[in-house]
């Protein structure tokens, strides 16, 4: 995590320059859709998580529609062992039983989404929380997941969701009244059973139905770094595919690497994955002329 910016030392002109700065960026991106998707230390730090929070909110009041989309992992995992459970991944993906299912909606669509509501309302913004259940606007299907290991075998993983519609309009109501919708990553099937859906996942999916401008995907680390442990800023998705096919990009980067992929490849002009334990961010990579993490185009 970076260490907090002072800025009592920069002087009038230097500040206004600042500013300046990102005029051009407001200009072009004006009224258009930004999906940010909200983990890691972003939030759980109460610093970052302020920056966060107030990044959002003046983001919003400069005339971007900053949709939000949240994961909750290390607070899964809290509750879990609570209970006396222990979390499960196969191939970056949660194992999700019914108790386990039930924790989640617990913790992602109560506690998680509720305090990201209260952080961006208490920045001056209006947020509104939302699961994918409210309005049914996320359905989903029961994941079948190949195994990589026995081509043709299917792995069980439980109630873990594969979108199969996202109804923008909710969304798109909210934002017209300048409402920022914080949204928990829990869809709805034909029977109305919940599944957890990965929020990476879910994020490349709602700024492809809502014809984003950008995507950008909160991480722990600076963004796509080669096996040399270099940040790589500026990839294409083919330069992306031979990261995947070589090794380079495995475990819980599969997912976010496979959205942000599918929605440069399906409308969303560009794709950011940033380092969220930089505080401001948002910021950064959005109105500023230095970036803080990798762009993937669409091209």
């Amino acid at each position: 995590m970076s260490d907090p910016i002072n800025t009592a030392n920069l002087s009038p002109a230097q500040k206004a320059a600042i500013i300046a700065e990102a005029l051009p960026y407001i200009r072009r991106f004006q009224d258009k859709t930004l999906v940010i998707k909200y983990g890691g230390n972003a939030m759980t730090d109460p610093h970052l998580k302020e920056c966060f929070a107030r990044d959002v909110v003046l983001l919003k009041l400069v005339g971007f529609n900053p949709v939000v989309v949240h994961g909750g992992g290390p607070q899964i995992e809290t509750m879990l062992t609570r209970v006396g459970k222990k979390g499960e991944f196969i191939q970056g993906m949660r194992v999700t039983d019914a108790e386990t299912m039930e924790l989640v909606e617990m913790v992602l669509g109560g506690q998680v989404n509720k305090e990201i509501v209260s952080l961006i309302n208490q920045a001056g913004g209006k947020a509104v929380g939302l699961t994918g259940k409210d309005s049914g606007f996320i359905r989903a299907k029961k994941l079948k997941m190949e195994n990589k290991d026995v081509p043709g075998d299917l792995i069980d993983i439980g109630q873990v969701g594969d979108i199969t519609q996202i109804d923008p309009s909710l969304i798109s109501f909210l934002d017209k009244g300048d409402f920022i919708p914080v949204i928990a990553p829990i869809g709805v099937g034909e029977q109305g059973e919940s599944y957890n859906i990965n929020a990476d996942v879910v994020a490349g999916k709602l700024a492809e139905i809502l014809k984003a401008e950008k995507l950008v995907l909160l991480t722990n680390t600076p963004g796509v770094l080669d096996k040399a442990g270099k940040l790589l800023t500026g990839l294409t998705p083919r330069q992306i595919d031979d990261l995947v096919a070589d090794g380079t990009l495995s475990g819980g980067m599969l997912p976010k690497i496979g959205s942000a992929l599918d929605a440069a490849r399906n409308g969303v002009k560009s794709v950011h994955i940033i380092d969220g334990r930089v505080e401001h961010c948002l910021l950064l990579e959005i109105l500023t002329d230095h970036g803080v993490g990798t762009m993937i185009k669409s091209k």
